[in-house]
């Protein structure tokens, strides 16, 4: 008997793939890789992920959403959270591609590390219902944190387990999934906020990419975790580094899409300063606007001109140089920010 458990890289899951191995079923793991970290972090998290599932002995399936999992976001059936989070959908779409997955290796059964009244979202009592039965797995959704408060499933029902040695945790309180992590000897991450996607700044810059562009790319939405975010007209934006790492992102992001238009590369001269990135067709003085943020944000001197460098993607790598007058007072940074 095998089962596969939907691994989010938390405790939680952690200990429901553990609870299951005790009932002498085999598990194997899906995590399901969001299109949101440029590839240098994702292989970090990849990582990361490999060291915490191997204290459990369990194979660990890296799924990549692709756009499917885009037209998705840009349209949930059960709309949106304070952010742009889309929880219900987004998980029945998990499970949906975790159905298919359990077919294709041979599983009878999913496992999730699901609280009961833990998320308001996806994971009260009311929403399990619905997710069980819109990703066509209901009866087959084992929530082994939460045995005791939820009906039996087909597995226990059938009797391929017993859950009569899971807890019944239900809320937000961690007080015996700590005890279950000591007492089972588990490393595990402190929550450090969650999906990407119920933060309120990063739902901005969805929000704001959807409304330019009308529909969404991996591309478009790896660059949102890196730099602010400038709307400088409706159909061009601006992308400023905050550090040298993000510099490096901007620039490996410029170069790879080097022959393409409608991209340019801003960098002030003469005093260390961030690079920009522009997206989109500007205007005379929109690209002035960017290159004057482009200067605030560098270490030049106030009340000077700088000359700011532009290269512009694409077959001939036109490159200009624009003189700015570097004074904050020209320019309101909050018109044009988004965060």
């Amino acid at each position: 008997m095998k089962a596969l458990a939907l691994f989010s890289g938390g405790l939680d899951s952690l200990l429901a793939i553990k609870l299951i191995q005790e009932t002498g079923v085999e598990v194997e793991a899906v995590y399901f890789l969001q299109p949101f970290l440029p590839p240098d972090r994702e292989k970090k998290v990849i990582a990361h992920l490999q060291d915490l599932i191997a204290q459990l002995n369990v194979k660990l399936h890296i799924v990549r959403l692709g756009d499917d999992y885009l037209r998705m976001l840009e349209n949930p059936a059960h709309g949106y959270g304070k952010a742009f989070n889309p929880c219900l959908d987004c998980h029945i779409f998990f499970l949906r591609k975790a159905g298919a997955l359990m077919k294709e290796i041979g599983a009878s059964f999913l496992v999730t590390g699901e609280v009961v009244g833990q998320r308001p979202k996806s994971q009260y009592r009311g929403a399990f219902p619905i997710i069980d039965d819109e990703s066509g797995l209901a009866g087959l959704i084992v929530r082994p944190l939460s045995a005791g408060l939820l009906p039996p499933t087909i597995p226990e029902e059938k009797g391929w387990i017993s859950l009569a040695h899971c807890p019944s945790i239900q809320g937000r309180q961690r007080k015996t999934q700590l005890a279950l992590a000591q007492k089972y000897n588990l490393r595990y991450e402190t929550p450090a906020g969650g999906c990407q996607l119920t933060n309120v700044e990063y739902g901005k810059k969805v929000r704001d990419l959807l409304k330019a562009d009308g529909a969404l790319t991996i591309d478009s939405l790896r660059l949102l975790s890196i730099g602010r975010h400038f709307r400088i007209s409706p159909d061009y934006k601006g992308i400023i580094g905050r550090n040298h790492q993000e510099n490096r992102e901007l620039y490996r992001y410029f170069y790879q899409h080097r022959w393409e238009p409608n991209l340019y590369l801003l960098k002030g001269c003469g005093a260390p300063g961030p690079l920009a990135l522009g997206i989109g067709r500007p205007s005379t003085e929109a690209q002035r606007n960017l290159a004057h943020l482009t200067a605030h944000y560098g270490d030049h001197p106030k009340l000077v001109n700088v000359t700011v460098k532009i290269l512009a993607a694409g077959p001939d790598h036109h490159r200009t140089n624009l003189s700015v007058f570097n004074d904050p007072a020209l320019i309101s940074i909050e018109q044009f920010r988004i965060t």
